[in-house]
């Protein structure tokens, strides 16, 4: 063994290295005292924030942004005084006002909320030179020897915080970790307007004690089997043994056992992979047959191939996604991967087969029509699909 000579390891060496770990063990970049420091910066209830920072009267009362009830409008995002009644984002506005009838609804200004997304990025920008912009109101930070605020990142996280409100008026919650899947969980433990910091030492004790509902990827189905397995903790999902989830999970149990461990050795990328594009419409009335709906294929294939031109680095297009919502609310979603990866688009035929096929597994009046392109490895960092909501 070599002593007394300094190592310099990449981010990518000590990414491979990591692999190599066993869950429960100290990471080797721990050992040689290069724990990354990333902050998760996430705005509070963005959209409506911003509408009651430039209108006073809509502040105190249940708030929602997105479309119109009589056009089956859906809510982008609401305040903390409309989640109060069980309101929530991609809820139709229709139910939300039966939850709550005095929700003022609100239609977005998606110019407004980007100019002011773009101010905080700047922000940002002042701190850290990776950041990865998860959407307009939410980013990682990895501030990973950074010489501001004394080398703090708890300091670094609290005047950004701080310099976002004074500057631009809004709110913003911040989470502190060793790494990306932490630093999200952070964020999100004392908002609204809060800050939570995890140091490498406290992590054991807090991933063992964390609900596995708190774990990305984890939906009320996947929480459910979880129940029904005894898991409740991620220390329930330790004790499962890695067989015993990879065989139940698949590949997703592969992830679990390593978030179990609080594990994620993914960097914090500038530019961020689109691994799809789409556009979707609800219609003002149920469509009531197959016939309907694929009369309605032309105008929402003309939508999707005019948003994926305008993708600042399109991708080639490697499969056909077909997504309905019947009047019920079930939905479904086929999809049929193309020969080879191209910018030429698949044809209509194609999607009229897969609406086919879609609309046969539930036979019933449609409500919701989506359409996209499956995209090959790319990296255009467009904004994600919610804005699609108004």
């Amino acid at each position: 063994m070599l002593r007394g000579i300094q190592v310099k390891i990449s981010s990518q060496a000590r990414v491979c290295i990591g692999r190599f770990q066993r869950p429960g063990h100290r990471y080797f970049s721990r050992d040689l005292n290069v724990d990354r420091k990333i902050i998760h910066c996430d705005c509070d209830c963005f959209y409506a924030a911003v509408e009651m920072r430039d209108n006073p009267t809509l502040r105190g009362i249940p708030l929602a942004v997105g479309g119109r009830a009589d056009q089956r409008g859906v809510v982008a995002t609401c305040n903390y005084e409309a989640r109060a009644f069980g309101i929530h984002s991609a809820m139709s506005t229709a139910r939300a006002l039966a939850l709550c009838p005095e929700l003022k609804v609100v239609r977005g200004n998606m110019e407004k909320y980007r100019e002011v997304s773009a101010r905080i990025m700047a922000i940002y920008a002042d701190y850290a030179q990776l950041i990865e912009p998860l959407s307009l109101d939410e980013a990682y930070l990895d501030v990973t020897g950074t010489q501001r605020c004394r080398g703090s990142a708890t300091l670094v996280a609290e005047e950004i915080r701080q310099r976002v409100f004074d500057e631009v008026g809004i709110r913003v919650s911040a989470g502190v970790a060793p790494n990306k899947f932490l630093a999200k969980v952070a964020s999100d433990w004392n908002k609204p307007d809060g800050l939570f910091v995890l140091r490498p030492e406290q992590v054991e004790a807090f991933v063992k004690a964390l609900p596995v509902k708190r774990l990305h990827g984890v939906g009320a189905k996947t929480a459910q089997k979880l129940e029904r397995m005894g898991v409740h903790s991620c220390a329930d999902l330790r004790a499962q043994g890695e067989a015993v989830l990879v065989s139940r999970f698949g590949r997703f149990g592969q992830r679990l056992w390593e978030l179990a461990w609080g594990q994620d050795e993914r960097p914090v990328r500038i530019s961020r992979e689109r691994k799809s594009v789409s556009v979707e419409h609800t219609y003002a009335e149920d469509l009531p047959d197959l016939a309907a709906c694929i009369n309605a294929l032309p105008v929402l294939l003309d939508s999707l191939a005019g948003r994926y031109a305008r993708l600042s680095r399109p991708a080639d297009i490697a499969g056909a996604v077909v997504k309905l919502k019947f009047h019920d609310f079930s939905q479904t979603t086929v999809e049929q991967a193309t020969r080879a990866s191209s910018s030429q688009a698949p044809d209509s035929g194609l999607y009229a087969r897969l609406l086919q096929e879609a609309f046969g597994r539930g036979n019933r009046p449609v409500r919701l029509i989506g359409v996209g392109y499956r995209l090959s490895e790319q990296t255009d960092s467009s904004q994600p699909d919610q804005l699609a909501l108004f």
